[in-house]
C-alpha cells in the first residue's frame, strides 16, 4: 500500500507524486511487469496480420481480411496502450501538475474510435461480397487463421495477470482472447464452405466479426468516454463515498465532492467537510484519506474542513460545480 502514506498530508501532494517512480508501483504494478507482454504482443501480432493480409487477398477470403483488420486494431490497441501505460508513470512537471496520466484514458477513446471505422469497411464489403459472391481458396485460410488460434490464445494468456488492475490491460486481453474465438471462427467457416461450396458463408462470417468487434468497442467506449468528461470511475459509488464521508466523527456536512479518474488506473476526489469541532485536524485528515484508499482504492483525495457552518461555503450549493 505504498500510496497510502504519500496523501495524508494535504499540503505535501508534490511529495507523493514528484518522485512517482518510488510511490507509483503500487498503482501501476500492472503495465510496469506488462512492458513485455505489450511488446511480446505486439511483434507476434503484427507479424501475423501481415500473413493474414498476405494470405486473405490471395484466397480471396474477406473473413480473413476482416479477422486482419479486428487484429491489426488489437495491435494498434496494444500499442496505444502500452504508451499511455509509460506515458502514466512520468513525473509531473511545468503546467502538466498531473504528469500525463490522462493519455491512457485518451488511449482508450482512440482506440474504440479506431475499430468503429475498421467495421464500417468490413461490413461495406461483405454486404458487396453478399451479393455478388466469390470464391475462396479454403485450405490456406484453415492453415492461416489456425495459426491466429494459436498466437492470440498466447498473448492473451499473457495478459490475463494483469488484467484486473488496469482498464488498459484488461482491453488486450479482452482483445486477444477475443481474437483467439473470432479466429477459430474462420476456421470453422473456412472448413464448411470447403465441404459444401457454399460462398456466402464467408461473407457471412465477416460480418458476424464486424458484430463481434462493435460489441467489444461499445464498453470501452462508454467508459473511456465516461473517464474522458471526468465521470467517477465505474468502480466508485458516489453516493457510498458520500454518505462514508458524512458519517466520519464530527463532520455535519458534505459538499463540492469530486470523484474522477487521473488515469485508467488511479482515482482522485476533492471534497469539503463541515467539522465545527475541529480539534485534532491532522489526524482526522489522515484517517479520513486513509479509509478513502483503503475503502474506495481513491488514493488522490484531498480535503477542505470548515469548521464555521453559519459561513455558508461559496460551493455548498448543490448545482455550483
Amino acid at each position: 500500500m505504498a500510496h497510502a502514506h504519500a496523501h495524508h498530508d494535504d499540503h505535501d501532494h508534490h511529495h507523493g507524486h514528484g518522485h512517482s517512480h518510488g510511490h507509483g508501483h503500487h498503482h501501476h504494478h500492472a503495465p510496469r511487469d506488462m512492458g513485455w507482454a505489450f511488446a511480446l504482443g505486439v511483434v507476434l501480432n503484427t507479424a501475423f496480420v501481415a500473413a493474414e493480409v498476405g494470405a486473405g487477398l490471395w484466397t480471396g477470403s474477406l473473413a480473413l481480411l476482416a479477422d486482419a483488420g479486428h487484429n491489426l486494431s488489437d495491435v494498434l490497441s496494444l500499442i496505444l496502450a502500452w504508451g499511455a501505460a509509460v506515458l502514466a508513470k512520468r513525473a509531473p512537471s511545468g503546467r502538466r501538475t498531473y504528469g500525463l496520466r490522462k493519455a491512457t484514458i485518451l488511449a482508450s477513446l482512440a482506440n474504440a474510435v479506431l475499430l468503429l471505422v475498421a467495421v464500417g469497411a468490413i461490413v461495406s464489403e461483405a454486404a458487396h461480397r453478399l451479393r455478388e459472391p466469390a470464391s475462396v481458396e479454403a485450405g490456406i485460410v484453415v492453415l492461416v487463421a489456425g495459426l491466429g488460434v494459436v498466437i492470440n490464445g498466447i498473448t492473451a494468456a499473457v495478459f490475463l495477470r494483469g488484467s484486473h488492475s488496469d482498464l488498459n490491460v484488461r482491453g488486450a486481453f479482452l482483445h486477444m482472447a477475443a481474437d483467439a474465438a473470432v479466429s477459430l471462427a474462420v476456421v470453422v467457416g473456412a472448413f464448411a464452405m470447403a465441404r459444401t461450396g457454399l460462398l456466402w458463408i464467408d461473407p457471412a462470417l465477416s460480418l458476424i466479426i464486424a458484430l463481434v468487434i462493435v460489441l467489444g468497442t461499445w464498453g470501452l467506449l462508454r467508459d473511456s468516454m465516461d473517464m474522458a468528461l471526468d465521470a467517477a470511475p465505474r468502480g466508485v459509488d458516489v453516493e457510498q463515498v458520500r454518505r462514508w464521508l458524512a458519517a466520519l466523527p464530527g463532520v455535519e456536512e458534505v459538499h463540492d465532492l469530486h470523484i474522477w479518474a487521473l488515469s485508467t488506473t488511479e482515482t482522485a476526489l476533492t471534497a469539503h467537510l463541515v467539522r465545527p469541532q475541529n480539534g485534532d485536524p491532522d489526524r482526522f485528515l489522515h484517517e479520513a484519506c486513509d479509509g478513502l484508499h483503503h475503502r474506495f482504492n481513491i488514493g488522490h483525495a484531498t480535503l477542505q474542513i470548515e469548521t464555521d457552518g453559519a459561513h455558508g461555503c461559496r460551493l455548498a450549493p448543490a448545482e455550483v460545480v
